[in-house]
């Protein structure tokens, strides 16, 4: 199937000292442009990071955030933790009457307590493993969403493709009446100018005319490139770039059509091919 450059997905995990969380978002973009919004504590994982999303997308603008929470009581600046501080001066108490002499603990060596005022040293090698399990996490269902996306674009596009082979089709059966109906016309005009409506001369006439507004290979090439186009978007794939080709093509071949019309029944059909294409065009704009 197809995809979509534009996605958006979520992950995280709860740990014993806090939470850590993914953010993966996707616009379209001609290249692969990939921006992280990341901790300081997790710039040494970015390149894994990248690694991981290089494999799931080619194409798009891609942006990741990386973020950590401490839990309620482990941020720093809450107090003091009352548990370890009635542990400390229980110890304090023993050292005491072990040793008399000794100094008792003043305000300043309790506050310098490792973990007295929250958690004292982030658990960096947990947070970058979390992070790196997160984003394989968030990628799921990263490319859950661009499928399904893709799978909206693709139904559209089949659906356009459909419509322009409905009018590509009344195309060729028009094609006699209009070379009757320019005989026709031929044959007034030289009566109206009292000239001899000799057979050859018309003849001569009609077939310039013919060769002028001959359309087969117009609409030949029409229906090659939406069986392409058809193949394509059924295959799946990193499809863009050659959807977008195929744009220009159908849309080159529809301009072809209208400058060789010589009927308001054709110069219709090629009006609403180039507005189904650009339909097309603008959502293939979205696809990876």
């Amino acid at each position: 199937m197809i995809h979509s450059m534009t996605g958006y997905a979520t992950a995280a995990q709860e740990l014993t000292w806090g939470s850590v969380s993914i953010e993966l978002r996707s616009v379209n973009h001609r290249y692969l442009d990939i921006s992280f919004r990341v901790p300081d504590e997790l710039r040494a994982i970015e390149q894994q990071l990248r690694e991981a999303i290089s494999k799931v997308m080619t194409r798009g603008k891609v942006e990741c955030r990386v973020a950590y929470a401490l839990r309620s009581g482990l941020q720093g600046s809450s107090g003091l933790d009352p548990a370890l501080l009635a542990q400390v001066l229980k110890l304090n108490e023993q050292a005491q009457a072990a040793l008399p002499e000794a100094r008792p603990l003043a305000v300043n060596d309790i506050l310098r307590w490792p973990g007295m005022l929250g958690l004292d040293t982030l658990p960096v090698d947990e947070l970058r493993s979390s992070a790196l399990s997160l984003i394989t996490q968030a990628l799921t269902e990263f490319s859950a969403a661009r499928a399904r996306e893709g799978a909206k674009l693709a139904t559209i596009i089949l659906e356009r493709t459909a419509s322009m082979r409905e009018r590509i089709a009344t195309v060729q059966p028009r094609m006699p009446e209009i070379i009757a109906s320019y005989q026709q016309k031929l044959n007034a005009r030289l009566r109206e100018a009292m000239l001899s409506t000799d057979d050859e001369r018309i003849r001569q006439e009609v077939t310039l005319f013919v060769n002028k507004i001959d359309v087969d290979e117009e609409l030949a090439r029409l229906a090659t490139h939406l069986d392409e186009l058809t193949r394509i978007v059924k295959h799946g794939g990193a499809a863009g770039k050659r959807l977008d080709f195929l744009m220009q093509e159908l849309n080159r071949e529809a301009n072809t059509l209208g400058s060789k019309s010589a009927d308001m029944t054709v110069t219709q059909v090629a009006m609403d091919l180039k507005l189904l294409i650009e339909q097309m065009r603008e959502q293939i704009q979205n696809i990876e």
